[in-house]
């Protein structure tokens, strides 16, 4: 089995296949990269069993076959290499063998046949999205899905697709992200939970790319294709909670004001807030926004106040200040609007401008009591 290619569009690969791989895998065989060859064709696989990544790749070769080769060794040594063409030769002695203009290099390979079979998705229906589009979705919701083992439903993103439009969903029960879309729809009704590592992995590949993805679902499985990548990953098992259930409808005290002078203002003044609960206290009287905090333990305390434009009655409202500032960070308009009714009652934070015809975005922020 031999083969020719390019030094850093392997590599370039390689690095987008390596975040699959864990640090510390159960199989040894799963810290390799599974190397298919068809003639000119070269098809790489990384595994962790839940999450199988693969990519196509053009090579220059007329033989076929299948090794695995040592992931860590080969992205180690592809990263020091100029742009050049690398021969990979495999040898009689288990070893595969790089030549590059200077040098050679032999690394010992495992049989192919025993790198783990991807799953093949029984009675999938699909649907096919702007890739654009599903890394923007990901991006407004990963951040507030949870990590907590004994809840696995909530750490992943709840996908729920009609065809009226595209829902996602995540929450951690302190906050909560609605990102919907009315501009793209589904053939049919359908939802499932997604875990987080796979959407890292497809965020990252989809920042900077406006291919259509092919996302394919079945009870158990998920499977994204675009251009010459395929991921597929186990769902989340569970049932998702009633979200929309936890949105308050009836909001009258509603607070708009400029987004970065909000967000710096929650920053500045959180850094005097007590530190294992980061409460700040909202205070809301005409068109005056005063936010304060106060770190009793050390008498240390801010206060600062901003202009705003509110109606409602005037109220004091208390939040964590980090899940305030994560939301403002993830939000990139120039407005936002916060809906509140009572003190003990959610805050809905919404962008008041910045937003594409048909996209939507709801962030619930549950308050902190305030010890008068």
């Amino acid at each position: 089995m031999k083969f020719i290619v390019s030094s850093t569009y392997l590599l370039k690969q390689l690095q987008v296949l390596g975040g699959v791989i864990n640090n510390s895998n159960t199989l040894p065989i799963l810290d390799n990269f599974l190397f298919e060859l068809n003639n000119t064709e070269l098809t790489i696989s990384a595994s962790d069993l839940e999450t199988t990544m693969s990519a196509k790749l053009d090579v220059e070769s007329d033989n076929s076959g299948s090794v695995a080769v040592p992931a860590r060794l080969l992205l180690d040594t592809l990263k020091t290499f100029p742009e050049q063409p690398l021969t990979f030769v495999v040898e009689d002695n288990n070893t595969v063998e790089i030549s590059s203009n200077h040098g050679k290099y032999a690394l010992a390979y495992a049989d192919g046949n025993e790198f783990p079979k991807a799953v093949s998705l029984e009675n999938a229906s699909s649907t096919v999205l702007n890739g654009d589009i599903l890394a923007t979705a990901i991006n407004k919701t990963i951040f507030a899905a949870g990590n907590d083992d004994l809840r696995p439903v909530m750490s992943g993103v709840f996908f729920q697709f009609s065809t009226e439009g595209l829902t996602f969903v995540a929450t951690d029960a302190h906050k909560l992200v609605k990102y919907s879309r009315e501009d793209v729809n589904a053939n049919e009704v359908t939802e499932f939970i997604m875990p987080k590592k796979p959407l890292n992995l497809l965020k990252g590949i989809l920042a900077a790319s406006d291919e259509d993805v092919t996302i394919e679902y079945n009870d158990s499985n998920a499977k994204f294709t675009f251009e010459n990548v395929e991921l597929i990953c186990r769902l989340i098992d569970g049932k998702y909670p009633n979200y929309e259930a936890v949105i308050p409808k009836e909001n009258p005290n509603k607070l708009t004001i400029s987004r970065t002078q909000f967000l710096n203002s929650v920053r500045r003044v959180s850094i005097f807030s007590n530190k294992t609960t980061h409460q700040i206290r909202l205070k809301i009287a005409g068109a005056e926004l005063n936010i304060s905090a106060e770190d009793i333990d050390y008498s240390n305390k801010a206060e600062e106040r901003l202009t705003c434009d509110y109606q409602g009655d005037d109220m004091q409202i208390g939040f964590n200040s980090r899940f305030l500032t994560e939301m403002l960070n993830n939000l990139t308009s120039d407005d936002v609007q916060l809906e509140m009714s009572l003190p003990n009652r959610a805050g809905i934070l919404t962008p008041v401008d910045g937003l594409d015809e048909g996209e939507q975005v709801t962030m619930l922020v549950m308050p902190v009591m305030l010890n008068n």
